[in-house]
Order: structure tokens, then C-alpha cells, then sequence
């Protein structure tokens, strides 16, 4: 009789299929429950604003058989984080992107951590710096390609959609919002020209003057040498503020990348070095008095000497190493 216990409790469990089957079970529910409220939270915003409970649970606990990209940041007003604001931006593009994709799917979800929200999870994870992307594949512990290098790559939406490629295989076709302010611009351009046409009437000498056009060619010029394509393909940051010591820097410390900011100290160096030219050149050809031709003279030797030591100083920041300067600096 003692044995009729035991034997029934066997043959429940064979019939639900043992204690693995029932854990199986309830691991399917756990991930079951887990999808639906991403999906419920996905559904009304594309990016999922998480705190300390939130992240541990749908993202560091298993089960999930889902990516989670995060991104970290501090976006709150006192925090002074410009870059945070501004990646937050193409993440939000990103993101919206992929909501609102025909290939959406329960496979990727994007999220995001701010510090006056869960700066827990900034310790967890031994995190000190801001805006910073990681990945938390489906499967195992994030790699370190699952940390995106937002110094080297910036923080365009395309190039974040081709770091979520290669670490998910998930494509995003990042569609922007539309953008009207070029075609402004150009038909702004357009009236001006056209004003100038008709009030000017039959004098159009204004359109033969070389000056005009060689000072618009040297400021084309000057652009682009600065590395303001750069900038419009890559995304990068304006500046970088270290989180520890609150030390703003300007110029980038590697050369495979740049700030904003660097290119426009680079084109007012470029500036100041082409002005310092074409006083030298004028005090050699003008007609002016001997004095004013000297003083033009040295303004022009001074601005050259001191904005190419600049530049020679700012290539050797980035290039570790470089022997030469100029004036000592």
C-alpha cells in the first residue's frame, strides 16, 4: 500500500512530462510574457525608455530570444550632454526606421537607459562615459563588437543601421523625416539672384567681378579641405566632455576620426593662413605708400607664422609622434 503513493506520483510526472518539461514550460511563459510587453511598449513608442527594474529584467535575465540595442545616455538639461541630445536624435530616426518597417519584427527592439533614471545600471556595468550603444544579443553575454564605437564611426542613423547589421543581421532602411530646409536655401539663393538681375537691369558687370567669385571659390575651398564632407557622412559628435573631469575636448586624439569642432578650428587656421598669403601678395604688387605696404608686410609674415604653427600643432596631436613644428609650438 506504502508504494501507491509513489507510484502515482511517477505516473503524473510521466504524463506532464517530468520536471524539465514543467521548467521548459515555464520558461516559454516567462518569454512569452516578456515579448508581449515589448512589443505592447514598441507599439506606442519605437524607442523603450527603461529604469534599473525594467533593464534586468527584460534584458539581462534570460529567457529572451530577442536583441535588445541600448542606448545610454543622460539627456536631462542639467547634465549639459549636447552629444547625448544630438545621438539621441538619429536613434530616434533609427529606431522609427525600423517601427515603421514593412520587416518589423519581434527580433530587435531598441531601448534606451538614461543616468537620472537608472544610474544603477550605469554601475552595474561599470559605465562612466555618455551617449554609449550596446547590444545584447539573444543569445550569451554582449561581445566586444557589441559595444559601438561612437568616437570612430559618429552617430549618423546609417552607420548605427550597419553597426545593428553586422551585430543582428537585422537591415534597417533608415528613412528620414523630410527636410526642407535646402530647398528653402536654394530658392532663397534663387530670389536673391533674380532680385539682384532685375534691379540691376542692363548693369551686370557685378557678375564679371573676380574678386567676388575668387573670394566664393576660396570659401568652397576652405570648406571642404576642413572636412565638412566628413562630417555630413560620418555624423560625428560637436565636442567630447569628459565625464570625470568635465575637460571639453575640441580636436579628436586619433586620426581615423574628428569632431565637429575641429573642423572649424582647422578652417580658421586655413583662413588665417591664406589671409596672411594675400597680404604678403598685395603688399608686393600694390601701389600703395612704403609704410602701408610694411605693416602689410608683417601682418602677413605674423598670420602665417602663427596659424600654421597652429595646424602643424594640431596634426601632431593626431598624429603621435610627428617630429616637426614650427615657432615651438
Amino acid at each position: 500500500m506504502a508504494a501507491l503513493p509513489v507510484l502515482a506520483l511517477v505516473l503524473l510526472l510521466a504524463v506532464s512530462g517530468g520536471p524539465g518539461a514543467a521548467g521548459q514550460k515555464r520558461k516559454e511563459m516567462v518569454l512569452s510574457e516578456k515579448v508581449s510587453q515589448l512589443m505592447e511598449w514598441a507599439s506606442k513608442r519605437s524607442v523603450i525608455r527603461m529604469n534599473g527594474d525594467k533593464f534586468r529584467r527584460l534584458v539581462k535575465a534570460p529567457p529572451r530570444n530577442y536583441s535588445v540595442i541600448v542606448m545610454f545616455t543622460a539627456l536631462q538639461p542639467h547634465r549639459q550632454c549636447v552629444v547625448c541630445k544630438q545621438a539621441d536624435e538619429e536613434y530616434q530616426i533609427l529606431a522609427n526606421s525600423w517601427r515603421y518597417s514593412s520587416a518589423f519584427t519581434n527580433k530587435i527592439f531598441f531601448a534606451m537607459v538614461d543616468f537620472d533614471e537608472g544610474s544603477d545600471v550605469f554601475q552595474m556595468l561599470n559605465m562612466n562615459s555618455a551617449p554609449t550603444f550596446i547590444n545584447f544579443p539573444a543569445k550569451g553575454k554582449p561581445k566586444r563588437g557589441d559595444t559601438y564605437e561612437l568616437q570612430v564611426r559618429g552617430f549618423a542613423a546609417e552607420q548605427l543601421a550597419r553597426w545593428v547589421a553586422d551585430r543582428t543581421d537585422v537591415n534597417i532602411r533608415v528613412i528620414r523625416p523630410p527636410n526642407y530646409a535646402g530647398p528653402l536655401m536654394l530658392g532663397l539663393l534663387l530670389a536673391v539672384i533674380g532680385g539682384l538681375v532685375y534691379l540691376r537691369g542692363s548693369n551686370l558687370d557685378f557678375l564679371y567681378n573676380k574678386t567676388g567669385w575668387a573670394f566664393a571659390a576660396l570659401c568652397f575651398v576652405l570648406a571642404m579641405t576642413s572636412g565638412q564632407m566628413w562630417n555630413h557622412i560620418r555624423g560625428p559628435p560637436y565636442a567630447h566632455k569628459n565625464p570625470h573631469t568635465g575637460q571639453v575636448n575640441y580636436i579628436h586624439g586619433s586620426s581615423q576620426a574628428q569632431f565637429v569642432a575641429e573642423t572649424h578650428i582647422v578652417l580658421l587656421f586655413n583662413g588665417g593662413v591664406t589671409l596672411g598669403m594675400v597680404l604678403l601678395h598685395e603688399a608686393a604688387t600694390s601701389d600703395m605708400d612704403v609704410g602701408k605696404r610694411k605693416i602689410m608686410c608683417i601682418a602677413g609674415i605674423g598670420l602665417v607664422v602663427l596659424f600654421f604653427s597652429w595646424l602643424l600643432s594640431v596634426f601632431r596631436s593626431k598624429y603621435h609622434g610627428y617630429p616637426y613644428r614650427f615657432v615651438g609650438f
